[in-house]
């Protein structure tokens, strides 16, 4: 295992079906490939309006819908940000480093600052510089990001290509890998990205069979083909999640049926619902086995936390070294 991954997730809620397919199964995969990393970003979280009385059990319920998925603590080095203090103290190093108007030109800064307009902080604005740390203190190579993040993967990019060219070489230029994993998006909006912050948006791992049925039932469909021959974008997205949770022989009957215009979408919805309530009965099994083992969880937590540590302390003594400060 050559080169080095490194990824993150906000603990912002339930771990839903958007996120399992367009990473963390991907995260499973990789771990076998890379000496993984992957990290719950909780400094990142707090960087948006957050009611900090349920910030503990959102973090632990993401590293339990994370382990339950598939990432093997014995494979992958699995903890939180903010146990590894150096996180915070590179993204430091790094401001001083970083010109405003590499943050400027950042889009997702610009979004989320007309979604949260009366919370609009320095920690938002400085959210990719602490993403560049994060990817740098470990030195990884390999970054999978979906394509919103592919500009902070750049910026990262650009910020040790700075550090090199001024300090000294230090840091690889990390490589942004994309999934071949669809875009996912809302049930009850399909012109929008899956979210866990939108109900009706998503059906999330923990949910029962029940109430995975009413959400894909509730999922929002057309009559038919559009005049260009398009689909709408829910039957997009409807055959989008068959094709991630259904037998291809599946898939192409709807299909004939669809071209046939003989598509009878809550036939379609059956289907898709029981396959993925089958596909997600493993995941959920593995959930509830581990929320009956908090302490391993903890202690998983502990052991990435320390090995992380080791690692970060001796990145961030040799930037300091070259920076005159050691």
């Amino acid at each position: 295992m050559g080169k080095r991954i490194f990824s993150g997730i906000q603990p912002t809620g339930a771990v839903h079906i958007g996120n399992y397919v367009g990473a963390i199964k991907q995260w499973v995969d990789l771990q076998h490939k890379y000496e993984s990393f992957f990290c719950i970003v909780d400094y990142h979280a707090i960087t948006i309006p957050y009611d900090p009385s349920d910030m503990q059990q959102r973090i632990f319920d993401a590293v339990v819908d994370n382990i339950a998925a598939g990432l093997d603590p014995e494979i992958a080095t699995i903890f939180i940000q903010s146990h590894v203090p150096e996180h915070t103290e590179l993204t430091w190093l790094f401001n001083s480093i970083t010109p405003m108007g590499w943050l400027g030109r950042m889009t997702q800064f610009k979004e989320k600052s007309e979604q949260f307009k009366e919370s609009v902080n320095v920690g938002l604005y400085d959210y990719p510089v602490l993403q560049a740390a994060d990817i740098l203190l470990y030195k990884a190579q390999v970054v999978p990001v979906g394509e919103d993040q592919v500009q902070h993967v750049e910026l990262t990019r650009d910020i040790a290509r700075k550090f090199n060219v001024t300090f000294g070489d230090t840091f690889p230029d990390p490589e942004a890998i994309l999934g071949a994993a669809p875009r996912i998006m809302g049930l009850n909006d399909p012109t929008r990205k899956m979210s866990k912050s939108i109900p009706g948006s998503y059906v999330s791992l923990s949910d029962s069979p029940d109430e995975i049925r009413q959400s894909v039932m509730r999922a929002v469909t057309d009559v038919g083909p559009t005049p260009g021959g398009e689909m709408s974008p829910g039957t997009a997205n409807l055959f989008m999640l068959l094709r991630e949770f259904s037998p291809p022989e599946t898939v192409q009957r709807f299909q004939d049926d669809y071209d046939r215009g003989a598509i009878r979408y809550s036939d379609l919805k059956k289907v898709l619902a029981e396959d993925m309530v089958a596909a997600l009965a493993p995941i959920r099994e593995a959930r509830e086995k581990l929320l009956q083992q908090p302490e391993t969880v903890r202690e998983v937590l502990r052991r990435g936390a320390e090995k992380a540590r080791g690692i970060a302390r001796e990145t961030v003594r040799e930037v300091k070294e070259r920076m005159g400060l050691g």
